[in-house]
């Protein structure tokens, strides 16, 4: 089942057909003729761009769709059911990374002094792991430069400008926890090598919590349903993200289905089991700059 367009998607799909009928026309003609397929790489790196100028709006030009400073109570609320008591159980030498952090909130909470609600509800109140976060742009607020100024760089640790694929494993370590709630998982233009970088971070015995809205679910969807994120198979038939998440080797993957929530939204764990992780190749044919983008991708044969 395909999604329903929305009117913008219905042009896009207008002006294929006419560049179709085009092409014929000019082929009757004798002329050269230039398919869709060879204008649709600019076409992506357009949406691309505009999707990087969503990125780095600030204050009243921030689109109020585009969430910066999700709580500890968020997550805990959004990511796959075992995140909290997981990230209960981490000590102060154990690590976790926070992608798509915005301004840390999230950090923050767990930071926060014992008695107060966010910890006692999510993470416990023991020892803190060491925290990194990871945002496209800079947006720590006041609150966090003062929390790791008292804490220091070992405990807490902001990186922004540049997205997760531009670090290396060496630059950031191996993590034990990696969360992604609406960050490059929901975003990114290249999910394969997204997931890649993700279990390269992770130790074996790790775990990526994360969630991805507007896709086909485990459990089936429902009439009507607007995708935001579709997968299809080599020959173009739906593919499944959870289904597509475990074919990838050292990889056990854990999909909780909502199917009443605004979109029909997976939350996902994927736990690593071993080193040689490897992630079937899914290349990008659409994108639609927004928040979050539309995207379609499909299976490499």
């Amino acid at each position: 089942m395909r999604s329903v367009k929305s009117p913008v998607k219905g042009w896009k799909v207008a002006a294929v057909c006419l560049a179709v009928v085009i092409v014929i026309v000019v082929q009757a003609l004798g002329l050269p003729a230039v398919w869709p397929q060879e204008l649709a790489e600019p076409r992506l790196d357009e949406e691309i761009a505009e999707q990087e100028k969503i990125f780095q709006r600030r204050g009243a030009d921030v689109p109020s769709g585009y969430i910066t400073n999700r709580g500890l109570s968020d997550y805990a609320e959004l990511l796959p059911t075992g995140f909290c008591d997981a990230l209960g159980r981490l000590g102060s030498s154990d690590r976790w990374l926070d992608i798509g952090a915005g301004e840390g909130q999230a950090i923050l909470d767990y930071y926060a002094p014992r008695g107060d609600a966010a910890p006692e509800k999510c993470g416990g109140s023991g020892t803190r792991a060491r925290v990194v976060a990871i945002s496209i742009e800079d947006r720590r607020s006041d609150k966090w430069k003062q929390q790791a100024a008292s804490l220091g760089d070992d405990r807490i640790r902001y990186l922004s400008g540049k997205s997760l694929r531009h670090y290396s494993v060496e630059e950031l370590g191996k993590f034990q926890i990696i969360t992604d709630v609406f960050g490059g998982f929901t975003y990114t233009a290249d999910l394969s090598r997204f997931v890649e970088n993700v279990l390269s971070l992770l130790e074996v015995g790790g775990g990526f919590y994360t969630l991805v809205p507007g896709v086909h679910l485990e459990g089936g969807d429902k009439l009507g349903t607007w995708y935001l994120t579709e997968l299809e198979d080599a020959a173009g038939r739906p593919e499944k993200v959870c289904s597509w998440l475990k074919k990838c080797t050292c990889a056990k993957v854990t999909c909780e289905s909502k199917s009443d929530w605004k979109r029909p939204t997976e939350l996902i764990k994927v736990e690593k089991v071993c080193s040689d992780v490897s992630v079937p190749r899914m290349k990008l044919v659409e994108i639609e700059a927004g928040y979050p983008p539309d995207r379609r991708f499909q299976l490499e044969p």
